[in-house]
């Protein structure tokens, strides 16, 4: 079995995480993650502000309004959006930040 690089284990060694960017559309990158971490047994916050409930869950419109905060950040937004998203992980002092890539540059700004 691979090694998990110690990042990737400090990371998913939280229970409960916020992944940005989810979408009432399941095309959404974000939406797999976010199903993936629910099926794993986390406590996965989806949070978009322009959508109050994804895949069936109460979706947040931003990480102050998760109730109880989380301790990682999935970032699965458009780049634009992510620098945003860090300063509100700083503004809650979530340490955990991980920003999504998949076609092109991903979340990175």
């Amino acid at each position: 079995m691979a090694r998990i690089p110690e990042p990737v284990a400090d990371f998913l060694n939280v229970r409960r995480i916020a992944v940005a960017g989810v979408s009432r559309s399941t095309k959404s990158a974000a939406n797999p993650v976010f199903r993936k971490l629910r099926d794993s047994g986390y406590d996965v916050f989806p949070v978009n502000p322009n959508a109050p409930q994804v895949e069936g869950v109460t979706c947040y419109p931003n990480l102050a309004s998760i109730p109880g905060g989380v301790d990682a950040v999935m970032v699965a937004t458009h780049p634009d959006v992510s620098a945003g998203i860090v300063k509100q992980a700083a503004a809650q002092q979530i340490m955990r930040v991980w920003f999504h890539r998949s076609f092109g540059q991903g979340s990175v700004s």
